[in-house]
This record gives structure tokens, C-alpha cells and sequence, in this order.
């Protein structure tokens, strides 16, 4: 049985789907959100079991082990996140006590539990600083604190692999990219691709819900939620600790290419909306630097919510 905190957020849902479809029963935590997407209500109370849960809360998760048998765990759920999320512009520092309390506590869980592999939520905001091209999990990382929320998960990886060595678990980090789809946000600060399609399926060709100007050269590495959740459920549930195809402990979810809001705005009509997104107007060139991924300016995914 897989456990996912924050299970019923976005990525957290469709992950939990995926492995439902991959035969694995799930335990998903429940604190910030509170409804059942309708493709999991079909599974709860069966294969799919709720729990309310703060995993800043330690005897709490670990009170989950004694009511089931749990041999890994996709943690999502990052309070860390939220509070640096909130106090951003706020000019004064961050506190750095209990930052990182979520992830000691899922390891410790983990071992006291004999779980065998535990999947981390990072970002692909890690990699902002770099110049635009294509990143890998070899890339290295560029020693930068542009915002507080990549600066975090840079710290949570590095202590995630040192404590999972020392007490034998195998931890595997994922950094999500431009994540959109069902139960997303319908418009993002970051990428314009979610406003873009709720326009399109609404034929909305005037957009008036996307607040920032569109340029089509800029470009994005948007991955669709379903693809970026089978990929964890896939990684997740991989047959050995360390095998060929996870030879790394790090995963970019991505689809390893840029789409131009030029390619995005003249997208096929959809099956729900017969009028194209191509009368959503965008200019021929940006004048300011892409938030794009492969951009060098930071890019940074709106928190998860749990």
C-alpha cells in the first residue's frame, strides 16, 4: 500500500490514480483539500482510503503505519512550502526552524514502517539561473537563492539523500515542470497555457482571464498532470531500490521540449470547443525574458495544494 500525503491535491490526485491503475491500493492524506476528485470516488473506502493528516504532526503519521500496512510513500505534501509561498515580499527573513520537519518526519515514518522507497516532490524551479537549453538530471544545479521556494527543495534533496543513506531508504526526487490539466488552476502567474485552454474551451477568444501580456516566441515546458502522475506512479513502483532506468535519484518531469505560445495559441480545436485558440491575439516577440523553464530567469510552480 502506497501512501501519498497531500493525495488530494492536483498532482497529488492524478498520482494516485495512476497508481491505482498500476494494482496499488493508496492512503492519501487529507488537511488543506477537502474534495474527492470524481475519478477517484469510485475507489474510496475500498482500494482508496482517506486520512486526515498534517505531516508537520509526527506521532499523527506515524499512528497511520499501525492501521495499514504501508511500503512506500510519495510525499507531496510540503508545509514548507505554503509558509514560504505566504511570506514571500514580506521583508522580513524567513524563520528556518521546523522548515524541514515534513521530511524528517516521512523518513522516519518510512523506516519505522520498513517502506522501501520514498518519492519527493522538488521543482523544476531548481534549475532557474541556467541557460536555456535542455536540462537533465546530470545538469548541475547553480548554487543561487533567487526565491526561497527552489532554494528549499535544493536543501530538502541534498538532506533527503544523506539521511535516506544513513537510515536505508531509497529516496527519489521529482521536479515537476509547467504542470496543467484537470483540477489545475484555471490561470497561473508562471505559464499561460492554462488560461489558454479554459479560453479556448470556453471560446473566450478575447482572454480577458489572462492578466499578462502573451508573446509568441516565448516558450514553455508544460507537462499535461496525467503524464507527470504516471511517471511518479512508474518511478514509485519500479521493482528494485536502484534499477537501470531509475540509475538516477533525481527525475526532471517534463516532456523534454518547449512549446511557443505561437504553437499553444494555434492548438487544434478541442473536443469540447469547436473554435480554435488561434484568435487568442499574442504578440510576434517578447520583450522581456520568458518564464519559461529554459529561460534564465527562475521559474517557479505555484504551491501544491494538500
Amino acid at each position: 500500500m502506497q501512501l501519498i500525503t497531500g493525495g488530494l491535491g492536483f498532482i497529488g490526485s492524478h498520482t494516485a490514480r495512476a497508481l491505482l491503475d498500476l494494482d496499488e491500493d493508496c492512503v492519501v492524506t487529507q488537511h488543506n483539500a477537502t474534495q474527492v476528485p470524481d475519478f477517484l470516488q469510485p475507489d474510496v473506502g475500498a482500494r482508496l482510503l482517506i486520512e486526515p493528516l498534517d505531516v508537520e504532526n509526527a506521532s499523527a503519521l506515524l499512528a497511520l503505519g499501525n492501521r495499514h500496512k504501508i511500503t512506500g510513500i510519495v510525499h507531496l505534501a510540503d508545509p514548507a512550502t505554503h509558509r514560504l509561498w505566504n511570506h514571500a515580499g514580506s521583508g522580513s527573513p524567513e524563520r528556518l526552524d521546523g522548515l524541514f520537519d515534513s521530511l524528517f518526519h516521512v523518513l522516519h515514518a518510512a523506516r519505522e514502517w520498513g517502506a522501501t522507497r520514498v518519492t519527493i516532490a522538488s521543482t523544476i524551479g531548481v534549475y532557474g539561473g541556467l541557460a536555456p537549453g535542455r536540462w537533465s538530471e546530470d545538469t548541475a544545479l547553480p548554487m543561487l537563492a533567487s526565491h526561497p521556494i527552489p532554494t528549499a527543495k535544493k536543501c530538502t534533496g541534498l538532506l533527503a539523500a544523506l539521511l535516506g543513506d544513513q537510515i536505508g531508504i531509497a529516496t527519489v526526487q521529482v521536479r515537476p515542470s509547467a504542470i496543467w490539466g484537470p483540477g489545475g488552476r484555471a490561470q497561473s502567474s508562471f505559464f499561460a497555457l492554462p488560461a489558454l485552454v479554459h479560453a479556448a474551451i470556453h471560446g473566450d477568444t478575447q482572454s480577458p482571464s489572462i492578466s499578462q501580456p502573451l508573446y509568441a516566441d516565448d516558450a514553455t515546458d508544460a507537462c499535461y498532470v496525467k503524464d507527470c502522475a504516471r511517471g511518479i506512479a512508474l518511478i514509485q513502483t519500479a521493482p528494485d531500490a536502484h534499477p537501470p532506468h531509475l540509475q538516477h535519484r533525481l527525475r526532471a518531469h517534463d516532456q523534454q521540449r518547449t512549446d511557443r505560445r505561437r504553437d499553444q495559441a494555434h492548438a487544434p480545436p478541442t473536443r469540447r470547443s469547436s473554435s480554435p485558440t488561434a484568435a487568442i491575439p499574442t504578440a510576434p516577440r517578447s520583450t522581456r525574458s520568458s518564464i519559461s523553464p529554459r529561460s534564465t530567469t527562475t521559474p517557479v510552480t505555484s504551491p501544491p495544494t494538500t
